[in-house]
């Protein structure tokens, strides 16, 4: 059976952060035998979904981006598989909270939106 990681981190209001942060949890998941680590619902990111307010759209970054771009890295360094959800911005006007996985080997397996 592969060991699971599940990674719930109190979240700042800079997405540099928490991008920061969840990267360290990874690696701490991996070190200790993760085969596939989970990060939190938009996870970089305060959690802003009960409230519209325009100004947040501006935290969506593409899917696929730098931030999977940035996992895929991550994934074939560590050799885990790493399942992630972001705020994407698909185009202007159409955003998603999206959830992307990455293989162990750094290959993007695809996403949901």
């Amino acid at each position: 059976m592969p060991k699971i990681a599940l990674i719930q981190l109190s979240a700042d209001a800079r997405p540099s952060v928490n991008k920061e942060k969840t990267e360290a949890a990874i690696r701490e998941a991996a070190a200790n035998g993760a085969q596939i680590v989970c990060t939190q619902e938009l996870f970089t990111t305060e959690y802003f979904c009960r409230t519209e307010e325009c100004d947040l759209f501006n935290l969506a970054e593409p899917v696929p981006g730098e931030l999977t771009e940035a996992h895929r890295k991550l994934a074939a360094e560590l050799g885990v598989v790493i399942v992630a959800s972001g705020f994407e911005k698909r185009a202007t006007g159409l955003y998603h909270n999206t959830a992307w996985v990455v293989d162990a080997d750094g290959s993007f397996l695809g996403m949901y939106r």
